[in-house]
């Protein structure tokens, strides 16, 4: 399907520019709604890497290409949007992760480096592997020695019936139209691949207590922006005005969860602390001892 042509694309490099445009678009808009057919396939790989990362194990996305890219997008934003510490998360990419503008198309054929790469790769991770075409080399050897040293797999992929899904213990089959530009991969299955992958990583982060009330509790403020958030975050949770939402910030040393339950409870930072560890690290189960307090020491 990734190389066929569009029924609609006959004639495209000689329509006016703004009824090509609409066609992009719109092959986008279409893609992005196959992601609504494999919700039940997207809880389930959401389960397996929230499952890794709970018990310290390690989340490892592999691909190659326009794949990769989107990938890349996913993984480098779960630090600063929920917290996840930088040695949890790794990224595989044929060829490297690129510094200048030139990505070549032969390293999705090399496939030596990976031995290395996962040597370390056991039963406690998950490799996220994804390939538009589901035959990619190198995302195929990585989903290989993953399954071979026990690591869950999530599989994902346009094609049907593919080496790629076949190794998943998670496999997401993403069936988007052909391309407009047959084989561009970096427009419909690449729109597609994002909003899946944005989805399993925010159920994860769901799942491990990182979202409260649709608000990123876990959240790194390095800077003014996340900093204000934090705040914001702190004064809507508990209920109170930003003096001492910045206060319990302070107290916190940054610490989103703590700081809430200090500015709900005036408590103090050992018995947020002792809290925060009897709910898990869930702020909604902590916040819901504060109505209990004998609790904390239970």
């Amino acid at each position: 399907m990734t190389e066929k042509l569009h029924a609609d694309a006959v004639g495209l490099d000689a329509r006016a520019p703004l009824e090509v445009a609409a066609l992009l678009v719109e092959s986008q808009v279409e893609a992005a709604t196959v992601v609504a057919d494999v919700l039940p396939d997207l809880c389930v790989g959401a389960d397996h890497m929230a499952a890794s990362l709970a018990s310290g194990g390690s989340l490892i996305y592999a691909a190659a290409g326009s794949s990769a890219l989107m990938m890349l997008a996913d993984a480098l934003e779960l630090g600063g949007t929920f917290g996840i510490e930088a040695g949890a998360v790794r990224v595989l990419m044929a060829g490297g992760i690129p510094t200048n503008f030139q990505m070549p198309g032969d390293t999705e054929d090399e496939t030596d480096s990976l031995s290395i790469a996962l040597a370390d790769i056991g039963a406690s991770d998950t490799l996220v592997a994804v390939s538009a075409s589901g035959s990619t080399p190198y995302t195929l050897e990585a989903a290989r020695i993953a399954k071979q040293k026990g690591a869950r797999i999530i599989a994902i992929a346009h094609n049907p019936n593919t080496p790629l899904l076949a190794l998943g213990d998670c496999s997401i089959l993403l069936q988007t139209a052909p391309e407009v530009i047959s084989g561009s991969t970096r427009m419909g299955a690449a729109t597609a691949q994002k909003i899946a992958m944005n989805t399993l990583s925010t159920l994860m982060a769901i799942q491990l207590g990182h979202v409260h009330d649709g608000m990123m509790v876990n959240l790194k403020a390095d800077n003014l922006k996340l900093k204000k958030r934090a705040s914001q975050i702190v004064q809507v949770i508990a209920d109170v005005p930003v003096e001492q939402a910045e206060n319990a910030m302070s107290l916190a040393s940054g610490n989103v969860k703590l700081a809430s339950l200090i500015a709900a409870g005036n408590l103090c930072v050992e018995e947020a602390q002792a809290l925060l560890d009897k709910a898990k690290g869930n702020l909604r189960g902590a916040l819901g001892r504060l109505a209990k307090p004998d609790q904390i020491q239970e």
